[in-house]
This record gives structure tokens, C-alpha cells and sequence, in this order.
């Protein structure tokens, strides 16, 4: 398939777009900044771009099969680059004829809220990163009033611990039995896989360990 990646040199980003590779996929890395990707690989191409820049976005859309979006800010706590980049993203595949679409967001939002502890709903997500986690909930309201064939992941918190491939994934809201952590690695190989993967379609998916 060809396959667009948004976030591309993110640090989740970046290890999907090696593991779409790595299945045989087209991939173009659309960033601002695509040449910090370093991969060599005849299969990928780079396109530099910005998510908030809906002409940029619906260019780099054209043509391709399917949408990975891994959209972060960094250190910012105000962007609001997740819910804005995704609703360029849903509009310009809308326009094109693009259908398959997975994005990231993070477990906790919505239904998932159960499964937090005390330290991520009233520290974390209840004050310090109130505003990325609000972005989020926005993010995948977007997504799945989106009319498209999409997937919402949600990771716990990212570790570089190397991948296990033996994270929970599909868990209830009810499961408090996690870590709450996974690694980037193993959140990369389960957003490549979901591109052709249709078991969670139109279903949000928490994984974590």
C-alpha cells in the first residue's frame, strides 16, 4: 500500500515509518522537516510540510492508500497540533478519496479514562498535561465523526525500552491491572499493522503493559 505517515520524525513516528517499510508499504514521511529521518530505503520519499497548513496536507495526501497519524508538540503543552493537523488530515483525505486512516492518541481519553490511576488522572492528564489530553479527546471526537475507515490507538506512556510484542491490547476500560507504560517500539509495530489489519476498524484500541 502507499502509505502517508504525519509526524514522521516523531519519535513514535519515525520508528512507524521504518516498520511500514519493513511490511513492504510505499511510505512518505510528511514534516517539517523530513531530512532529520534517517532511513535510506528506495521505497520511501519525504515530504516537507505542515500539518496546520490545510493546502500542504492535501497535496501530500493525493494519491496514496492510506494515513498513519502520529502528530505530537513536543514540549508544548498549548499546541493544539493534534486536534487541527487530524482535522486537515480527515479533510483532505475526504477530498481525495483516501479511506483508511489510523491515528494515534493515548490511553485515557474518553472510555479509557478508567483505566488510569490516581497519579495520571489528577496529576498528569488532571492538571499538568490538561490541555494535550483535552487536544486528544478533540482529536478522536474529529476521527471517528470523520465518515472514514479509521482506527484510534491508545498507548500508555512511552518508554525506550526495546519492543516485546507482548502488550495487552483491546483491554476494557475495567482492566487496572497495567503498567500503564509501553514501549515506542512496540506502538510503532501496532500502527503499522493496523494500516492493512481491518480487526479494530472504526474501534478505538488502548495497548499498553
Amino acid at each position: 500500500m502507499n502509505v502517508i505517515v504525519f509526524g514522521a520524525t516523531g519519535s513514535v513516528g519515525k520508528l512507524a515509518v521504518s516498520e511500514l517499510l519493513n511490511a513492504e508499504h510505499s511510505v512518505s514521511a510528511f514534516a517539517r522537516t523530513p531530512d532529520k529521518l534517517e532511513l535510506t530505503n528506495p521505497n520511501l520519499r519525504r515530504i516537507s510540510g505542515d500539518a496546520l497548513r490545510p493546502d500542504e496536507v492535501s497535496d501530500a495526501v493525493a494519491g496514496h492508500d492510506a494515513a498513519v497519524i502520529t502528530l505530537g508538540a513536543g514540549l508544548s503543552r498549548s499546541s493544539l497540533i493534534r486536534s487541527e493537523g487530524t482535522l486537515n488530515v480527515i479533510n483532505a483525505m475526504q477530498a481525495h478519496g483516501v479511506r483508511r486512516l489510523i491515528c494515534q492518541s493515548t490511553l485515557g481519553a474518553h472510555e479509557s479514562w478508567s483505566n488510569l490511576n490516581f497519579y495520571w488522572k489528577r496529576i498528569m492528564f488532571g492538571a499538568f498535561l490538561r490541555p494535550v489530553f483535552k487536544d486528544h479527546e478533540l482529536q478522536e471526537s474529529l476521527v471517528r465523526a470523520s465518515g472514514l475507515d479509521w482506527t484510534i490507538v491508545r498507548p500508555g506512556a512511552f518508554t525506550d525500552a526495546p519492543a516485546t510484542g507482548a502488550y495487552k491490547e483491546n483491554f476494557p476500560p475495567s482492566d487496572r491491572k497495567l503498567t500503564l507504560k509501553i514501549a515506542r517500539a512496540d506502538i510503532a509495530a501496532f500502527l503499522a499493522r493496523q494500516v492493512a489489519d481491518m480487526t479494530y476498524l472504526k474501534r478505538s484500541v488502548a495497548i499498553s503493559n
